[in-house]
């Protein structure tokens, strides 16, 4: 019999599903359980499985510590803080957490709550995971990289190393069945939960308004309609300062006497993260502005209304510039439903939306997961470290998406991480062991050689930590950092102090950031062009400044981060490199290629000698010897793009073309000389004749000739002129054009007077194709189109003839043209 915890533990919804869970885990080693926010799980599962008889035979031989994974510092640090209340205990003893930069644990810890990164190093570091005796995976539908990593390891280990290790994922609007699917169909148990109702109030948000005066506004509107406190979800830090400053300004009178404003969102101090989920004073209310951090997890007593934007911050990896940049988007269902669950968890409450309420439907229904969106080159390393190259081997909800994966591989070689092979190298291993993206890490590891090893350290730590800048300019902020002047400076310096241990510079030289930044970003080494502010980076990404942006006045900059769209990214922090630390310290990434290009307005081919940084133009001269493959190229892209018109076709060319094609319909062999054609076979046919050629204007029609004629097997050509002749000789003796390419064609368009006397209709191809007669008028204005000439003769020819003869009277209208002798003259003068 499953036994049952003596801690008491709150009245929940949860309970009712604790007895399912206790029991799947006295039998086996796995489990999903889904349970709404609200529910309790994340304070409520950890502590009922303290007294299980599995984890008292484990802890009997030094494996009795439960580990609970948290997305983020703040979510673990309050469910550390909300299970020690309530077994009466300060955090620290049986329960406790880890997380960057700060800890409580100690000797007695049994249940510890960890961001998912941290367990990442966990797993990786020490893959049997000893002393552990359960995993929880709390908030996995969030699916982020570390969580969906941590867990692929710890089903590997598992099985390999820990078959008595329990794993228990935990998610709110999770597929259950799926997450099961992948733990071998593991049980899964369903908490309904319980919530009070909330009463959805849809407030639209027209394109041209601003976000902060709408928000603003509906902020004001609930103060004075509801009651409670008030949690306001925005995308950003940035939107939750000018909400903050507007709302400052309209509650002069209220704010600290009646009204707690307070912000929230990852880079806070964990003092005002704590000022912010606290209980309000009693008598007051609290405006809470926060990011997507307080969708899950957390608990902020007093709310029951709750105003939702509808949009969140997310990063985007772009693989083929290996640029992550963030991205405003509109939120899930799935999310929109969590904040909407906020306001009801304690009492029924409010929710407003900050949009219509039929575009709900069209939300997409769940985040997507950060592996399909994000740099994978953390996650490359540490499978390398894990002894994995092929991540197909290891299960995943979502694999590695293949152009994301062959980036990270790329980038892990280009800085000497992975050989190769794909194996880790001397240098790719020390990078594993720093809890730093690799690029962060391989700068720290490199300014070693630059006695800048300080100095990395913290530019380390202020890019990793992330929160909102000061400053553009990486110099002023790591001068900021030094004095002591940014906020949590004291952490971010001790962090990076802890990156390095002993050996450090005594005095580090911000001047020298854009020189060690440029080691993890060779490849955002920019350089200025054109208008003021903007640049080219080496990626081959555009980067703007601000027009009153000191370092507007630099030439090359080394661009740590950027917002927006690609075309116009904002560079948010950079530093300047001089081009000799670009020319000295990164010649192995300098190359010189040939450049050539097409000039429309000569129609010529012009080249030269470029060095290059990536996409950079550090210098260029003119090629007096190009190589004559480009050459060629850019002519034959020029025409691509501007079409067979640029090639001097003539008349003749064109009829003979036009047979050519009409030999292809008939009959197979024949090559495809159509427009499209020609242009998709350029390099096949036109090019073996543009050698020694620079411009357009050097190819002459009889080089065209030849190309076309090249194409056609020269047997073919023979029967071409035998059975599909230029021209048919008439009565009179002129030789008439036939056309090829017209409509029902060939046609042959001729005056009526040159047929006298024929009473044969004429064909080619041996006679077996008739001609489609355009019969002419004097003027060469068509009177009659026919395939049968001694039936027209015999019928229509008599309407026809009392017609013509009022309009033409100078020329012969016979009553029997089959005996009148054909002429191309007009009567005689008498």
């Amino acid at each position: 019999m499953t036994e049952t915890t003596s801690i008491s533990l709150p009245d929940l919804p949860i309970r009712e599903a604790l007895p399912g869970l206790l029991a799947a885990l006295a039998k086996g080693t796995r489990a999903v359980l889904i349970a709404p926010p609200g529910a309790g799980k994340t304070t409520c599962v950890p502590l009922a499985l303290l007294d299980q008889g599995w984890l008292k035979a484990m802890t009997a031989v030094g494996n009795g510590r439960i580990i609970m994974l948290e997305p983020r510092r703040l979510a673990a640090k309050a469910a550390a803080r909300r299970m020690a209340q309530l077994i009466g205990e300060p955090v620290g003893k049986r329960i406790g957490y880890r997380v960057r930069m700060e800890s409580r644990i100690s000797r007695e810890t049994v249940v510890e709550v960890v961001t998912e990164g941290v367990f990442a190093r966990m797993i990786v570091d020490d893959p049997s995971l000893e002393g552990i005796a359960a995993v929880l995976f709390d908030e996995f539908h969030e699916r982020s990289l570390d969580a969906d990593m941590s867990l692929a390891f710890a089903l590997e280990a598992q099985v390999a190393l820990r078959d008595d290790l329990r794993l228990i994922v935990m998610s709110a609007t999770l597929d259950g069945g799926r997450v099961a699917s992948i733990l071998d169909g593991a049980p899964v148990i369903e908490s309904m939960g319980r919530a009070f109702p909330v009463e959805t109030r849809h407030l639209p948000r027209k394109p041209q308004d601003r976000l902060e005066e709408v928000v603003t506004d509906a902020v004001m509107q609930a103060l004075r309609d509801d009651q409670g406190s008030l949690l306001v979800f925005l995308p950003g830090q940035a939107e939750i300062h000018r909400v903050e400053e507007r709302l400052a300004q309209r509650l002069k009178s209220s704010l600290d006497k009646d009204i707690i404003l307070a912000p929230l969102y990852g880079a806070m101090e964990g003092r005002d993260q704590d000022r912010a989920i606290a209980s309000p004073p009693q008598g007051k209310r609290k405006i809470v502005l926060a990011t997507s951090i307080a969708e899950t997890s957390l608990t902020i007593d007093g709310v029951r209304v709750i105003i939702d934007a509808g949009l969140v911050r997310r990063p985007r990896f772009e693989p083929n510039l290996g640029i992550s940049r963030l991205e405003t988007v509109r939120v899930s269902r799935a999310s929109a439903d969590q904040r909407q669950g906020r306001a009801g968890r304690t009492e029924p409450g409010v929710c407003y939306r900050l949009w219509d309420k039929g575009q709900t439907a069209a939300l997409p229904a769940f985040e997507p997961p950060e592996i399909l969106e994000t740099d994978l080159s953390r996650l490359v390393l540490d499978l390398a470290l894990w002894g994995e190259s092929d991540p197909s081997r290891l299960k995943w909800l979502d694999e590695p998406p293949a152009a994301g994966w062959a980036e990270a591989v790329r980038l892990l070689q280009s800085f000497g991480a992975l050989d190769p092979t794909g194996a880790l190298t001397e240098h790719g291993r020390e990078l594993a062991q720093l809890p730093l993206p690799p690029r962060l890490a391989h700068m720290l590891v490199r300014a070693r050689a630059f006695g800048a090893e300080s100095l990395a350290a913290m530019m380390a730590a202020l890019l990793s930590e992330g929160g909102r800048l000061r400053h553009n300019d990486m110099r002023r902020l790591l001068q900021d950092l030094i004095a002591g002047k940014l906020p949590r400076a004291k952490e971010i310096k001790a962090l990076s102090r802890r990156w390095i241990g002993s050996r450090s510079e005594e005095r580090p030289n911000p001047e020298e950031a854009g020189r060690i930044l440029a080691l993890a970003y060779p490849d955002r080494i920019a350089m200025r062009r054109g208008a003021e502010g903007r640049y080219l980076l080496a990626s081959g990404r555009g980067g703007v400044l601000q027009p009153d942006d000191p370092l507007n006045a630099e030439q090359f900059l080394v661009v740590a981060d950027l917002q927006g769209a690609a075309a116009n990214a904002r560079i948010t922090l950079a530093a300047p490199i001089t081009r000799k630390i670009i020319e000295d310290d990164f010649a192995d990434l300098i190359t010189e290629a040939e450049a050539i290009s097409f000039d429309r307005d000569s129609g010529a081919v012009s080249a030269r000698l470029q060095t290059l940084l990536g996409r950079i133009v550090l210098a260029e001269k003119r090629l007096k010897q190009p190589s004559s493959e480009a050459i060629v190229s850019a002519l034959l892209a020029a025409i691509r793009k501007g079409g067979l018109r640029l090639l001097p076709f003539t008349k003749e060319i064109e009829r003979w073309r036009g047979r050519v094609c009409y030999a292809a319909e008939r009959e197979e062999g024949w090559p495809v000389l159509s427009d499209q054609g020609l242009l998709d076979g350029l390099e096949d046919w036109l090019a073996p004749f543009l050698a020694g050629k620079m411009a357009l204007s050097d190819i002459s029609a009889a080089d065209l000739s030849a190309a076309l004629r090249a194409m056609v097997p020269y047997d073919r050509l023979a029967t071409l002129d035998a059975d599909l002749p230029t021209h048919y000789e008439v009565p009179t003796g002129s030789r008439i054009p036939i056309d090829y390419a017209a409509e029902n064609g060939p046609v042959l368009a001729v005056r009526v007077q040159e047929l006298f006397g024929l009473d044969q209709h004429p064909t080619i191809m041996g006679g077996k194709l008739p001609l489609l007669l355009h019969l002419l008028s004097p003027a060469h204005r068509p009177i009659q189109v026919t395939r049968d000439l001694p039936g027209f003769w015999r019928g229509s020819w008599r309407d026809v003839r009392a017609d013509m003869r009022g309009q033409y009277p100078k020329h012969v209208w016979p009553e029997d043209p089959i005996n009148t002798e054909a002429t191309r003259r007009a009567k005689p003068r008498k």
